[in-house]
C-alpha cells in the first residue's frame, strides 16, 4: 500500500491553467474517486502522478518520498487510459508471445504457465471472452478494447492504480460487473487507487471518498454521505445529482 501526496501542483498548457496549486493526500489503500466537468484538470493530475507529464510547480510524493524525477517505468504505477493505449500490432493474448495482455508479465520474466493463469483470471473478472484472445485491437469493439485495457491493468500488482474513465464504453451489465471487480481487486491487493469518472453511479458504488474538481482545483473532498449532507456550495450538490 502506498500513500500519494500532492503539494501545490500547477500545470499550464499554452497559457491555459489545467491545475492551480492542487494539494491532495490519498491514503494508503484508499480508493478515491475524482469527479468534475470536462477540462477541470482530472486527467492532467493522473498523468503527472504517473510520470507521463511534468508539473510546472509543486511535488508528488509516494509514502513521503518525492518521485518528481523518478521515470514512468519505475514509479510502480499502472494507468488505464480513456483511449485504451493498446498496442495495435499485438494480439490480445498469447502467454508464449508478447501480446497486449502478456507483455507486462513477460517483461517481468514470468513463466508462460503463470502468465496464462493470471491473465485468464483477469479476463474473467472483466467479462473478456477468451475467444477474443487471437484478435488485434482493430478487430475489437470499443467495449472489448476497454475490457482488454482494464484486464491488462489487473494482471500486474502495482503500488498505485490510476484509472481515467475506464468503463465509459461498456454496456450497463458489463459496467456493473467491471466496477465490482475493480473494487474487489483494489481491496484484495490493498492497492491505492485514483479513479476519474463522470458517472456518479460509479463514484457512489466504489469510492471511499469523492473529490469534486472545478477549474483546476478541488472544491470539496469527503465521503459521499458527507458531501450530500454538507456541500460547501451549490456546485457540489448539483454535481452529485447529475
Amino acid at each position: 500500500m502506498t500513500e500519494i501526496r500532492l503539494e501545490g501542483i500547477s500545470k499550464r498548457y499554452r497559457g491555459v491553467v489545467a491545475l492551480d496549486g492542487v494539494s491532495l493526500t490519498v491514503g494508503s489503500g484508499e480508493l478515491l474517486v475524482v469527479v468534475g466537468p470536462t477540462g477541470c484538470g482530472k486527467t492532467s493530475m493522473l498523468r503527472i502522478i504517473a510520470g507521463l507529464e511534468r508539473q510546472d510547480s509543486g511535488s508528488v510524493y509516494f509514502d513521503g518520498e518525492p518521485v518528481d524525477h523518478v521515470p514512468l517505468g519505475k514509479r510502480g504505477v499502472q494507468m488505464v487510459f480513456q483511449n485504451y493505449a493498446l498496442w495495435p500490432h499485438m494480439k490480445v493474448m498469447d502467454e508464449k508471445k508478447y501480446t497486449n495482455l502478456s507483455l507486462p508479465l513477460k517483461v517481468r520474466n514470468w513463466a508462460s504457465d503463470s502468465i496464462g493463469v493470471r491473465i485468464k483470471e483477469a479476463a474473467r473478472r472483466v467479462g473478456l471472452d477468451p475467444a477474443l484472445f487471437g484478435r488485434k485491437p482493430d478487430q475489437l469493439s470499443q467495449g472489448q478494447k476497454q475490457k482488454v485495457a482494464i484486464a491488462r491493468a489487473l494482471t500486474a500488482s502495482p503500488r498505485i492504480f490510476l484509472m481515467d474513465e475506464p468503463l465509459s464504453s461498456l454496456d450497463p451489465p458489463s459496467r456493473v460487473l467491471a466496477r465490482e471487480e475493480i473494487r474487489k481487486l483494489q481491496q484484495d491487493e490493498r492497492a491505492t487507487m485514483l479513479y476519474v469518472t463522470h458517472n456518479m453511479r460509479d463514484a457512489f458504488a466504489m469510492a471511499d471518498r469523492i473529490a469534486v474538481m472545478r477549474d483546476g482545483r478541488f472544491v470539496q473532498i469527503g465521503a459521499a454521505d458527507e458531501l450530500w449532507a454538507h456541500p460547501v456550495e451549490q456546485f457540489v450538490l448539483d454535481y452529485l445529482q447529475s
